[in-house]
């Protein structure tokens, strides 16, 4: 019977002298997805010809015409690149 407790004592002892085990520290990059707000850059306002001042300064009838229908093809154009880029946020998710 006094061979038991030597023997608990023996384990205790080992068991306190080994080494613990080398935990090493692992490091993982998680991407995640952020979203980001679509800004796309369609540059200043262009200087439309159809202002006041332009119209009130044109010598006829013909003349303010075609600066109205100049200033409306502006327009029309810069709205189709308006709609371009709302399209093109839509298709990215943003």
């Amino acid at each position: 019977m006094k061979a038991i407790p030597a023997i608990l004592l023996s384990l205790a002892l080992g068991a306190c002298a080994t080494a613990p085990p080398d935990r090493a520290v692992a490091v993982r990059t998680v991407e995640v997805p952020v979203a980001v707000r679509c800004q796309p850059n369609l540059g200043p306002e262009p200087a439309y010809p159809d202002t006041d001042e332009a119209l009130k300064a044109a010598p006829d009838l013909f003349a303010r015409v075609r600066l109205l229908l100049a200033g409306r093809l502006m327009r029309m154009g810069r709205d189709a690149e308006k709609s371009a880029a709302l399209q093109a946020c839509a298709g990215q998710g943003g």
